[in-house]
């Protein structure tokens, strides 16, 4: 039973930090990334699409993404889904070929997105933090109904404390990282 919470625990803690991931890395730092537009969506035929299922993403250079549209006939709904979108790109095209140059981001752009990153790291260590409580709320749960003795309940606390402390470890390391990308010139 402890080790079912314990495992519950482990499977939604990764869970956060997996979200945390994806929410951070749709924000942009100086340098052109694929993963940058996979939160475009695409009126196509009437449904949207996510943009990789219509277009090939590469990167020209370390400012400039370069898209090879498969239907010609959607470039013009692909370039409008990219300038719609609410990342601030200007898409050019040329026939099948979309060139989406990166504007640099000034000095207090970049500060603007630390502070929105390190807002996101802490709704991250907050899911954190209430998966622990969920789960040390069984384990009393479970002390009430004495099913386990109170050194079990101890022990299973200590466990997911230390469970705790290792995904807000990594959190803060990937808030880390993605500071040092963003404050690079």
């Amino acid at each position: 039973m402890i080790n079912d919470i314990k495992q519950d625990a482990k499977q939604r803690m990764e869970k956060s930090v997996e979200a945390l991931r994806s929410q951070i890395s749709k924000v942009r730092t100086g340098r052109a990334h694929p993963s940058l537009l996979d939160s475009v969506m695409v009126n196509y035929y009437g449904v949207d699409t996510p943009l990789q299922q219509l277009a090939n993403i590469s990167i020209e250079d370390s400012r400039t993404l370069t898209l090879t549209v498969f239907d010609k006939s959607s470039s013009a709904a692909v370039e409008k889904a990219i300038m719609t979108s609410d990342l601030g790109l200007n898409p050019a095209a040329a026939g099948s070929v979309i060139r989406i140059p990166l504007p640099a981001l000034t000095e207090e752009r970049r500060r603007d997105l630390v502070k929105v990153v390190r807002a996101e790291a802490e709704q991250g260590r907050v899911a954190i933090r209430n998966i622990r409580r969920d789960a040390n709320s069984d384990l009393k749960e479970l002390l009430k109904e004495k099913e386990i003795t109170e050194d079990d309940e101890r022990r299973g606390n200590d466990d997911i404390q230390k469970l705790t402390d290792s995904y807000v470890a990594k959190i803060d390391e990937l808030l880390a990282d993605k500071e040092r990308d963003l404050m690079e010139v």
